[in-house]
C-alpha cells in the first residue's frame, strides 16, 4: 500500500470503530510495523490540523480516536438534542487527583488522603468511565486497585499521564507551615488545575 492508502485505512478503521484503538491492534489489521501505522497516524492528525478540519485525532497513551473538535459542541449538541453533563463535585476532582498522581490506587488509599469517605465518590467516577478497576492488591481482603481511563485522558486534554503538571515540593525548611497545611495546598493546587481544564 501507498503511504496515502496506509492513511486512508487508518482513518477509516478509527472513523468506523468510534472507539479509542491501540496502534499495535491496527497494525495488526493492516500486517504491517506498529511504528509505520503511527508514522500514519502522526500524519493523519497532522493534516486534520492543517486545513483545520472539524475533526481532529486525539492520541490517548497508546490508543488514537477520531473526534469532533471541542470548539464545535454546542453545535453538535444541539442538533444531536445532547445535555451537557453536569460539571464535576470538587469531592470528584479531588479523587481523580489523588488517583491520577498515586495509581494504581486502593478506595482506602484515597480516603486516608481525603478524610472523608469516598465510596460514593468513586463509583460515580466509574460509571462515568473516567475512573477503572486495575485488579487487586495482594493483601488480606484483595481490595480493589483504581486507575484512570482513556476518557479521563480525552476529557481533561490530555495525551498521556506524563503530562500532567508535576506537583510542587515540599519546602526543605519552613517552620512556620506544618506538613498537613503544605499537603492542603498541593491539593488546591491540583485541583485548581482540573477544574481549570474541565471548564
Amino acid at each position: 500500500m501507498t503511504n496515502e492508502e496506509i492513511r486512508a485505512a487508518c482513518e477509516a478503521i478509527l472513523f468506523a470503530s468510534g472507539e479509542p484503538l491501540e496502534s499495535a491492534r491496527i497494525a495488526e489489521a493492516l500486517e504491517m510495523k506498529t511504528e509505520d501505522v503511527n508514522g500514519a497516524l502522526w500524519e493523519i492528525g497532522r493534516l486534520l490540523d492543517e486545513r483545520k478540519s472539524g475533526i481532529c485525532l486525539l492520541r490517548l497513551g497508546s490508543k488514537y480516536q477520531l473526534c469532533s473538535r471541542v470548539e464545535y459542541a454546542q453545535y453538535i449538541r444541539s442538533v444531536l438534542e445532547i445535555r451537557k453533563n453536569a460539571p464535576l463535585s470538587n469531592a470528584a476532582l479531588e479523587v481523580l487527583a489523588v488517583v491520577a498522581y498515586n495509581q494504581p490506587v486502593t478506595k482506602a488509599y484515597i480516603e486516608q488522603i481525603r478524610g472523608v469517605d469516598c465510596s460514593g465518590v468513586v463509583s460515580t467516577l466509574c460509571q462515568k468511565g473516567l475512573l477503572e478497576e486495575k485488579g487487586r492488591l495482594d493483601l488480606p481482603g484483595k481490595p480493589l486497585l483504581y486507575g484512570t481511563t482513556p476518557d479521563f485522558l480525552r476529557c481533561f486534554c490530555l495525551s498521556s499521564l506524563a503530562d500532567l503538571p508535576e506537583l510542587p515540593e515540599k519546602a526543605v525548611f519552613e517552620p512556620e507551615r506544618n506538613d498537613e497545611e503544605i499537603d492542603n495546598e498541593q491539593g488546591v493546587q491540583i485541583k485548581s488545575f482540573f477544574q481549570d481544564d474541565e471548564e
